[in-house]
């Protein structure tokens, strides 16, 4: 008889999970809808979907997104593109960019699959010649400009020959410019200078070349604060999963959160004055109390530097974590009365508990690690 391989075999497993992460799609098409308002037809919207839709699953973010209107999308790199492209969730010929510049060894995916690449100097540019005419096909690009963000993108000082030299070569086609903000939410001006900059490049290269191509600059933040920026195409991220990328932005959307991270409670115990909870014993009850485990640690996406100053909601009552967040579990105070069993659910963070921001700015990071921190083993409800 031959022997499976390991992990191979079918098997049943309970249906009830410990951890779930619930997706409103409900609430994405809402936000959808107000950041359509917000540009008022000005622009058309690139949704960004990158990092498994900020962790929440790019199919049916994107398959949600497309029934929306939203034609093109925004992916960190060419494997990202090739699930979203093969996934099966899109019906229409969506228009996909991969922002990361590539590998050499990358390329001729872009042709096979159909998805615009990014190009940011001219060692890549040839490369990509290279690989189109060895196909004798064309390959869509889009130049990324550096205007001020540091990150990746071509100087705006060497942009003109760079789109020159696509121009010129019939294996290449200049389907868009893009440049990014660093700090799209400052009053401090830098924003207004990067504008400028990609507004000058844009149309020197739209003279020279005899014709318009699609420019987009506009991040979530720019959305809100910078309409100067807005272009041809505006690319939200955190706007479309229910949070504003700064407190103080001139304008407020009223969206919501489009993620939920729940856990079960497990085990309730009753522990007496002075007992000590979790690793390195931070924490000791003052009196008699009845401590609540919850089936959710770091390793769900529950920072550990939320140990001992982040509450939970259950049943919709507030309790405070307590002692430090191990891998699998975390512990509350129900204090000496309470109405929790096992079973129960513990809201982490979503539209019924503390937010993500609220659980970010307790860990020290921001409501895009938060969200995208939420491991593939928090099973996602779509509701």
């Amino acid at each position: 008889m031959d022997k499976q391989k390991p992990g191979s075999s079918a098997r049943e497993i309970p249906l009830e999970t410990m951890t779930e992460a619930l997706v409103s799609l409900e609430h994405l098409t809402r936000n959808t809808r107000l950041i359509r308002e917000r540009i008022a037809g000005k622009a058309r919207i690139m949704g960004i979907v990158k990092a498994n839709a900020y962790g929440h699953n790019v199919h049916r973010v994107a398959e949600t997104l497309e029934a929306s209107g939203i034609e093109d999308f925004g992916v960190a790199n060419i494997h990202e593109a090739i699930e979203l492209k093969t996934g099966g969730a899109l019906k229409n010929p969506a228009k996909i960019l991969a922002f990361s510049s590539p590998l050499p060894s990358h390329i001729e995916f872009f042709l096979k699959y159909g998805i615009d690449m990014t190009l940011c100097d001219s060692i890549t540019l040839q490369a990509a010649k290279e690989v189109a005419a060895s196909y004798n096909t064309t390959l869509a690009v889009q130049v990324k400009v550096d205007t001020g963000m540091g990150r990746l993108g071509i100087s705006p000082s060497t942009a003109m020959e760079l789109l020159r030299e696509i121009d010129h070569s019939p294996f290449l086609e200049l389907k868009g410019i893009y440049t990014h903000f660093a700090d799209s939410t400052s009053t401090d001006g830098f924003t207004e200078k990067q504008v400028a900059l990609f507004k000058t490049l844009a149309a020197e290269y739209e003279h020279a070349a005899g014709r318009t191509v699609c420019k987009h600059a506009a991040n979530s933040g720019a959305i809100l604060s910078q309409p100067g920026s807005w272009l041809d195409m505006v690319r939200p991220g955190i706007l479309l999963y229910g949070y504003h990328p700064a407190k103080n932005t001139p304008c407020r959307l009223d969206v919501k959160p489009v993620m939920q991270f729940e856990a079960k409670v497990i085990f309730i115990k009753t522990v007496a004055a002075g007992t000590t909870v979790s690793y390195n014993r931070t924490w000791a009850a003052p009196g008699p109390r009845h401590i609540a485990t919850i089936a959710a640690g770091y390793a769900d996406g529950y920072f550990r530097t939320l140990s001992g100053r982040a509450t939970v909601m259950i049943n919709g009552k507030t309790y405070k974590q307590i002692g430090t967040v191990t891998m699998d579990q975390i512990m509350v105070d129900l204090g000496t009365q309470h109405n929790v069993k096992t079973g129960d659910k513990a809201i982490l963070f979503g539209w019924d508990g503390p937010s993500a921001e609220e659980i970010a700015e307790i860990a020290g990071t921001i409501s895009y690690e938060t969200l995208c921190s939420v491991s593939s083993r928090v099973k996602r409800i779509f509701v």
